[in-house]
């Protein structure tokens, strides 16, 4: 990594409260080493979890596994600082993991708004987990917010299942001076389009003291909205699942203590700071009767000095001979800043990721002269079959690896 502390966010982001940040050039200092469509492909990290519920015979069983798989999709987040790479138009990017279970591909299907394209596929037929990704990014003065767009869908292929649900949103506090940390927040209602059972999770923001930062909690419910099971955890290390009339119990029981302290000791105001509010205790009250469902990979020990990755995310971006005979020219390993920026030549980062912009904003400029429209190659629009809203749909043939006329982005 480099060090950002010469560098002042404010001076860039103090021309542009409340604007659409999609529309700003950043200085690449403020990047990690990866495209956006990469960071996206870190959903699959615990692909195991999809191959488990597949394994599984009982629907609200099924329904726990891909709740953890939903919440452990959004745990590479955590302390991930750096801004990826907005993808170019025509962009792509493939991983197959043998050892995990899938392959995936993904396009930057659209520009402005900036819309991401994935579909990954087990390589036993078991599943397929799709969607489109539009990250509407807020500048809030102290903070900016990330609200992911769009659906994610996940059909188990042997259950003949398919479930749905879009993402929390993500908030990087303390832009301005300090230390910069992350919290992700909002309602995730995951939806069994077979069974119409649903759970229903809540990433709680962090409150005034703290107490709440990082957690996670929720119901499975069937389609008469009756309570099949509690999930808790945090989205940063663990989800567990337990009865919900213990669940209950233990948060009336959790809410009386902290009321009774909250009296013993008046706290002044602390509205102002946007500091990191330390947690009570780094680890999670397991309630006895719980079953874990997952449980965040460590980290490796170089991961602070590595922009925060997870030994998942620092392989993202390698590429060997053999695949190089192999990806389309538009594979974002082949893109130049974002290499350059690995290999820890910044300058050179910088330069190239002017001249890719440069590039794409002529070829836009050529093509609306010529009124010829941009034609996305493996995507196209439809309606998502399972929840009729307008998604990208994969439109196949991409691992036949016969790539013509692919467009010059870099």
């Amino acid at each position: 990594m480099f060090s950002r502390n010469d560098f002042s966010i404010w001076s860039i982001l103090r021309k542009c409260i409340g604007m659409e940040l999609s529309k700003i050039t950043m200085p690449v200092i403020f990047n990690e080493p990866l495209s956006f469509l990469q960071r996206l492909t870190e959903y699959m990290e615990h692909t195991y979890l999809i191959h488990k519920a597949s394994s599984l015979s009982s629907t609200t069983e099924r329904m726990q596994c891909v709740a953890a798989f939903a919440v452990s999709a959004v745990a590479s987040q955590w302390e991930r600082t750096g801004k990826p790479f907005n993808p170019l138009l025509g962009e792509t990017y493939e991983l197959i993991r043998d050892d995990l279970g899938f392959r995936l591909l993904s396009e930057q299907v659209s520009h402005h708004p900036p819309i991401s394209a994935f579909y990954a596929e087990g390589l036993n037929n078991d599943f397929v987990f799709h969607g489109s990704i539009y990250p509407k990014l807020k500048f809030w003065g102290k903070s900016v917010e990330a609200e992911p767009k769009g659906t994610m869908t996940l059909e188990l292929l042997e259950h003949n299942e398919a479930y749905t649900w879009t993402n929390p949103t993500c908030c990087v506090h303390n832009i301005i001076v300090g230390k910069l940390w992350i919290e992700q927040y909002g309602n995730v209602e995951i939806t069994n389009h077979k069974t119409g059972e649903k759970c229903v999770l809540s990433f709680k923001p962090c409150g005034l003291f703290g107490k709440e930062l990082h957690k996670v909690e929720g119901y499975i419910q069937d389609k008469s909205k009756k309570k099949l099971c509690a999930l808790y955890g945090k989205w940063t290390e663990c989800l567990y699942s337990v009865d919900p009339a213990t669940f209950e119990a233990y948060k009336k029981n959790d809410k009386k203590n902290t009321e009774e302290k909250k009296s013993s000791k008046q706290v002044g105001n602390t509205e102002e700071s946007d500091e990191m509010p330390l947690p009570d205790s780094e680890s999670v009250y397991v309630i006895p009767g719980s079953v874990l469902l997952w449980k965040i990979t460590p980290r490796p020990p170089n991961s602070a000095q590595m922009y925060n990755f997870t030994s998942f995310a620092m392989a993202l971006n390698e590429l060997d001979k053999e695949m190089e005979s192999v990806i389309p020219k538009t594979d974002c390993r082949l893109r130049p800043d974002i290499r350059a920026m690995e290999n820890g030549e910044i300058d050179l980062a910088s330069e190239e990721k002017k001249r890719l912009e440069e590039k794409q904003r002529t070829a836009r400029k050529n093509r609306s002269k010529s009124e010829e429209d941009w034609k996305t190659r493996w995507f196209h629009q439809g309606p998502n079959p399972h929840t009729g809203t307008q998604d990208w749909l994969y439109s196949g043939n991409y691992w036949d690896r016969n790539y013509f006329n692919l467009p010059d982005i870099y």
